[in-house]
C-alpha cells in the first residue's frame, strides 16, 4: 500500500456553501477605464448583489469578496478571527512592525503590553494632557474670534490631536519644532495610496519624510531613557522603553515603530473625524444648536449629545474605512463556500450606508444616537474602529479627546466654512481631500 501523501501535498478540502455571487463580465473593466475610485466599484458590487459578493480586481485575478452584510462582519471580526487573519497593512513603510501591522505571536505580545494604557484606569493619567492641549486649541480659537482671522480647519484639527498624543506619549507638550517635523507623517500618510507596491521603491519615494520622523522619534526615545517622566509625568513611550529592559523584542527599532504607530493612529484619524464634524455642521447648523440645548455645560445630558454628533460623523466618515483579511484556510461565510486563500474587504463604510439598516443613510442624523430605535442595535452594524481583537486599541482614548475639545468649543463659537473640498479621498482614512478654510462667528 502507498504511503499517504505529505501534508503539504494534500489538496485542502472544498468549502460547503454556494459560490460567492460576482457581477457580470466586464464591469471592473469599465469602472477600470473610467477611473473610478475603489469605494465606488465596492458600492456598486454591493448594491447589485448583496452584503457578501465578490469582484476580480484584474482579468484573471482569483476573486476578492467584499463583506458588508453585519452577520457575515461579525463572523469575520469578532467570531473566527482565527479563520480571518490580517496580513500586512498598507501604512507598514510608515509604521514598520508596531501594533497596527503586527501579526501571530508578536501582534498578541504587542497589543498586552499596550492594553493597559487604554482601559479605564490607564486612561486617567491622560485626561490631564488631553484638556491641557483642548484648553490650549480653546484660547487659539477665541484669538481667531477676536481677529476674524481665517484658518484651516483640518490643519487646527490636526495641531490639537497631535498636541494631544505627544503629551501623551512623551509627557511633554508639543513644541513648534517638533510639530513641524511631525508634518512629515501627514505627508506619508497621504501619499500611501498612490505608492508603488513594492515596498523599496515606496520608501524611496518618501525616503526625506521617513527620515525626519525617525529623528524625532529618536530623540525622544532618547530623552526618555536619559531623563525619565516628562513634565506632565510619564507616558507611553515610557511604558514602550521599560518594557524594552524584560523583553528582548522591544528592539529600539521595535519602539520606534510602535511610538509611529501610535503617533499615527492616535492623531490622524481624531484630526480627520473632527474636520469632518464640523464640514457636517457647517451644512446641518441646527444639530450644533441641538446639542447644545440638550442640557446645560458639563450635564450627562449635554456629553451624550455631543457623543451623539461624534457618533454619526463617525457612521459617515468611519476611522477604519475597510479592512482586509485574508482566509488561509476554508470556510463558509453567509452560507457562502470561502476558498483558502481568499482574500476578503470588510467596508464599514458601506455598511453604515447600507439603507436597509440606516434609514435614509447619507443624512447627518445625530438622534440615531440619542432616541431609542434609531440605531440598528445589530453588533456587527457600527464599526468605525473595527471589531473584535483587533479592533482599534485606542477608541477611548480617541472617543475623550474628541469630546473633551468639543465641550469647549462647540459653546464658544459656530464655525463659518468658507471654502471646503468638493470631494473625500479614500486612503488610510476617509479624509477630505483638501484644505477647508474656515472663520468663527462668537
Amino acid at each position: 500500500m502507498p504511503d499517504p501523501a505529505p501534508p503539504q501535498a494534500r489538496e485542502a478540502p472544498a468549502p460547503a456553501g454556494r459560490p460567492v455571487p460576482e457581477p457580470e463580465p466586464g464591469l471592473v473593466e469599465r469602472w477600470h477605464a473610467g477611473g473610478g475610485e475603489l469605494v465606488d466599484l465596492l458600492a456598486l458590487v454591493r448594491e447589485r448583489l448583496g452584503g457578501v459578493c465578490a469582484f476580480r480586481p484584474a482579468p484573471g485575478a482569483p476573486p476578492t469578496v467584499l463583506v458588508t452584510d453585519p452577520d457575515a462582519v461579525r463572523h469575520v471580526l469578532v467570531l473566527h478571527p482565527d479563520r480571518y487573519v490580517k496580513r500586512s497593512h498598507r501604512a507598514r513603510i510608515l509604521v514598520g512592525d508596531g501594533v497596527l501591522s503586527a501579526t501571530g505571536d508578536a501582534w498578541q505580545r504587542q497589543r498586552r503590553l499596550l492594553q493597559s494604557q487604554f482601559t479605564g484606569p490607564g486612561m486617567r493619567r491622560y485626561e490631564e494632557r488631553i484638556a491641557a492641549a483642548a484648553r490650549l486649541t480653546a484660547a487659539r480659537w477665541d484669538a481667531y474670534a477676536r481677529t476674524g482671522e481665517e484658518f484651516d480647519l483640518g490643519g487646527e484639527m490636526r495641531r490639537f490631536a497631535l498636541d494631544t498624543i505627544w503629551r501623551s506619549l512623551t509627557g511633554h507638550p508639543l513644541d513648534p519644532g517638533t510639530e513641524r517635523e511631525l508634518a512629515a507623517v501627514a505627508g506619508v500618510v497621504e501619499a500611501l495610496p498612490t505608492l508603488p507596491a513594492d515596498e523599496a521603491v515606496a520608501h524611496s519615494a518618501v525616503a526625506a519624510e521617513l527620515a525626519r520622523i525617525d529623528a524625532v522619534a529618536e530623540r525622544a526615545v532618547a530623552t526618555a531613557r536619559e531623563t525619565g517622566a516628562g513634565p506632565e509625568g510619564p507616558g507611553l513611550l515610557h511604558v514602550l522603553v521599560e518594557g524594552a529592559g524584560n523583553r528582548p523584542a522591544y528592539t529600539d527599532r521595535l519602539i520606534r515603530d510602535e511610538l509611529v504607530t501610535l503617533l499615527v493612529a492616535g492623531h490622524e484619524t481624531t484630526a480627520t473625524t473632527l474636520t469632518w464634524l464640523y464640514l457636517l455642521l457647517d451644512r446641518h447648523p441646527q444639530a450644533r444648536e441641538e446639542a447644545l440645548a440638550a442640557g446645560p455645560d458639563g450635564s450627562p445630558e449635554r456629553r451624550r449629545a455631543v457623543r451623539a454628533l461624534v457618533h454619526e460623523t463617525l457612521r459617515l466618515y468611519p476611522s477604519a474605512w475597510i479592512l482586509p483579511r485574508h482566509a488561509p484556510e476554508a470556510d463558509t461565510l453567509a452560507g457562502h463556500a470561502i476558498p483558502a486563500g481568499t482574500d476578503l474587504l470588510v467596508c464599514p463604510y458601506l455598511t453604515h450606508r447600507d439603507p436597509g439598516l440606516w434609514p435614509e443613510p447619507e443624512r447627518f442624523d445625530p438622534t440615531r444616537f440619542t432616541i431609542p430605535g434609531r440605531h440598528p442595535g445589530h453588533p456587527g452594524a457600527y464599526l468605525p474602529f473595527g471589531l473584535g481583537p483587533r479592533a482599534c486599541l485606542g477608541v477611548q482614548f480617541a472617543l475623550r479627546e474628541t469630546t473633551a475639545l468639543l465641550g469647549r468649543l462647540l459653546p464658544a463659537h459656530a464655525v463659518r466654512v468658507l471654502s471646503r473640498p468638493e470631494r473625500a479621498a479614500y486612503g488610510i482614512t476617509v479624509r477630505p481631500d483638501g484644505p477647508a478654510s474656515a472663520a468663527l462667528t462668537p
